[in-house]
Parts: C-alpha cells; sequence; structure tokens
C-alpha cells in the first residue's frame, strides 16, 4: 500500500463575493424585440444547448467535520477558516420558495448536499417542506441526501420521518488506515458501515456508495468495496477524481480510469453491462453476472462516474444552488448568480422564477467536453473554479 504525501495547496478562491447578479429578462408582454425572453413556469426549460433543468443540488451548510484532501484539506480549511455566518446562509424558508420555483420550471429530484448536510440543526424541519412540494404532473419529489455518514446512525430515523427518500454516503475504502488517512480526522469506518446499516434499516433506499479513486492513494480497496457490498442492496459507484476547485492539487497521472476501474472487477466479479436508469444519469451502471454470464439482481449493481475521461456534459440536467443563494450551472464554474438578493428583495416570485428561467435559458456549460480536448499537459491547468465543499457534488 502507498500513500502519498499530501498535496501542495493552492489559496483558495473565496466563491462567496463577487457574484453575478441574477438578471431578469424581458416577458414577451411587454413588446420587446425578438430574441431571448424568460420562459414562464411551464414545467419545462431548456438551456441553449437544448438540455432540460430536472435536478436541483442544494448546499446546506458550508462546514464539514472531515478533512478529505480532495475536498476540503486541512492546510486550507484549519481552525481560523472563516465559515460563512448564520445571517448568510438561506434559511428554510427560502430554501422551499427557491426549490418551488425550479420545481415549476420543471425540476423532479432535489439532492441536499455540503460541506456535510447533517451538521445542519434541524434539517428534517427542511425535508418535510421540500418533501410536501408537487412536480408539475402533481408527482412528489425524489428527494435525496449525500453524507459523509458520520452521523447517520443518529439521524436517520427523523431523516426518513421528514420525508427523505434516498442516500448517498461518501466511503473511499474500507482500509481503516486508508479512510483515517483520507478524512484526515481519525474517524472509523465503522462508525460509517453503522450509518449504513442504520440508513437501510428504517428504509432510506436504495442507498448509494460513492467511493473517489486515486491512483496510489486508495485504488487497491476497489475489488473490496465491490465484494464487501455486493449482494446487499447498496449500490457502489467509483468516481473519478475530479479536477473541482483549486485546492486539491490535482493532476491527471491521479486519475483511475473508469475503464481501468470495471476492468480491475471484472477480472475479480464478472459484470454485465446494463441500461442508463433514467435520462441525464451521470453513472454507468454494471450488474454482477451468475454463473451463466447474465445479471443477477439480487448480487445487485455497481456505476461509475467517468467527469474525467467521458464527459457527460450533453445530458447534464442539474444546477446548483449554494448555502447563501448563489446559483452554479456547473459543477466546475468559477461564479454564481445571485439569487439571494431577488428572493430577499421587493419583487416577489414572479422575479425569483424570471431570475431562474434567465440564467438556465442562458446556460451554455460544458467544461469536461471541453476539457478532454486538450493536450494532457494543459487538462491541469490550476484555473480558479468553485470548490465541491461550498456547492456539493
Amino acid at each position: 500500500m502507498t500513500i502519498r504525501p499530501a498535496y501542495r495547496t493552492i489559496s483558495l478562491l473565496d466563491q462567496r463575493a463577487g457574484a453575478q447578479p441574477a438578471r431578469l429578462a424581458p416577458s414577451r408582454s411587454l413588446g420587446t424585440a425578438p430574441g431571448f425572453f424568460a420562459a414562464p413556469p411551464q414545467g419545462f426549460l431548456a438551456d441553449t444547448l437544448g438540455r432540460p433543468l430536472r435536478d436541483l443540488r442544494i448546499s446546506v451548510t458550508d462546514r464539514c467535520n472531515f478533512r478529505c484532501s480532495y475536498c476540503m484539506p486541512k492546510e486550507v480549511f484549519d481552525k481560523d477558516y472563516a465559515y460563512l455566518p448564520q445571517s448568510a446562509l438561506l434559511s428554510f424558508e427560502e430554501i422551499t420558495r427557491i426549490a418551488r420555483q425550479f420545481v415549476a420550471h420543471g425540476v423532479q429530484k432535489i439532492r441536499l448536499t455540503g460541506g456535510e448536510p447533517l451538521l445542519r440543526k434541524n434539517l428534517d424541519v427542511l425535508i418535510a417542506q421540500l418533501a410536501a412540494l408537487r412536480t408539475t404532473d402533481g408527482a412528489p419529489l425524489d428527494i435525496t441526501l449525500t453524507t459523509n455518514g458520520s452521523l447517520l446512525a443518529r439521524k436517520a430515523q427523523a431523516l426518513k420521518d421528514a420525508g427523505l427518500q434516498r442516500v448517498t454516503v461518501s466511503l473511499d475504502g474500507l482500509d481503516d488506515a486508508v479512510f483515517k488517512k483520507m478524512n484526515d480526522v481519525d474517524f472509523p469506518v465503522a462508525d460509517v458501515l453503522e450509518g449504513i446499516a442504520a440508513a437501510q434499516a428504517v428504509g432510506l433506499g436504495p442507498i448509494k456508495v460513492n467511493m473517489v479513486v486515486k491512483r496510489g492513494t486508495n485504488d487497491h480497496e476497489i475489488v473490496p468495496m465491490a465484494r464487501h457490498f455486493q449482494g446487499t442492496g447498496v449500490v457502489l459507484r467509483f468516481i473519478e477524481y475530479m479536477d473541482v476547485g483549486a485546492t486539491n492539487g490535482w493532476r491527471m497521472d491521479e486519475v483511475v480510469p473508469s475503464a481501468q476501474v470495471i476492468e480491475r472487477l471484472h477480472a475479480a466479479l464478472p459484470l454485465v453491462a446494463l441500461e442508463a436508469s433514467a435520462p441525464g444519469e451521470t453513472a454507468q451502471r454494471w450488474g454482477y453476472a451468475n454463473a451463466q454470464g447474465h445479471y443477477d439482481p439480487q448480487l445487485g449493481e455497481v456505476g461509475v462516474i467517468s467527469s474525467v475521461t467521458q464527459a457527460f456534459c450533453a445530458d447534464c440536467n442539474r444546477a446548483r444552488l449554494s448555502t447563501e443563494g448563489q446559483l452554479y450551472l456547473c459543477l466546475f464554474a468559477s461564479q454564481g448568480h445571485d439569487l439571494r438578493s431577488v428572493v430577499r428583495g421587493p419583487g416577489g416570485d414572479a422575479d425569483l422564477t424570471n431570475a431562474i428561467a434567465s440564467i438556465w435559458q442562458g446556460r451554455s456549460d460544458r467544461y469536461s467536453l471541453l476539457r478532454a480536448s486538450l493536450p494532457p499537459e494543459a487538462q491541469a491547468s490550476g484555473a480558479r473554479r468553485v470548490e465541491m465543499s461550498y456547492i456539493g457534488g
């Protein structure tokens, strides 16, 4: 086992300042010249590339109790790091109001993220408010949450009772020494596994477990992780180490391409390719094969998320809302759009829904696709981008 030294860190870009104002587009009723108009909420909203708005990811806190090197390295997020004051955060009522307008434009799924979302006090209250919303077809929303699992065992029942449907747990290995090295706060694997078991017991499923794979650090854990979760009902997904933000010292040579992950798995646990379960799904699905070489649902499945080597920008239908109300249109964006000033302004829901429409209709983001066209030496450019800890994964 090889664990590399801590990465060199880069000065953190403070995304909490300098957001673009959320400009309001004219409506057709104003008689303006032909061109760009804000769309009224009709359950469907497309960007410049024809991608619909279907998925909203909401960060509820910028704090986390882990210090993973690929997300919140301790060298930057130390005891003196200045987190957002409580007054800057969107209230639960403001989050729900914004979410309601996104749903009117066609959002069907809401994922709560962080930082670590379970650090936000009374999160079950927000979940209950969001669970009361309905899509334009009258269906309940798909309400999910991504967590590091550290607090899941004690909170799983309350989350389920509030209306949460599923959880995704980040877990980067089963070897305790490796996992503690990666979370950098000496947190044991056993406590995360306890949280996963508690979530299963209360019906928060199907549970997904996300493993970020870094060459030379935890890639030897790929097959053990698959063996551990095979047949348990938990869907394991392997994520290519991404150049999100500017603090993790990302290098292409530390990426284990998803194709290599599947090769390793297939050699130990034969796999069968599966169809995507929904439009815009980020993971490629593979089912475990039985002795006859056919997919066996009882054995379950794994997935790979390949944003570095196989960009899925063409189908991306996700928007991200930061904890203090900046809207980001790409995980790799460098600047957000200020919705907090709109939601706290005098214009009411009409301005809010107009702003959302204007921003999404002007969207042309496709960072991963463009990066793939660059030569290898230009791919790790060090350009400053929003941090994953700030807007969630």
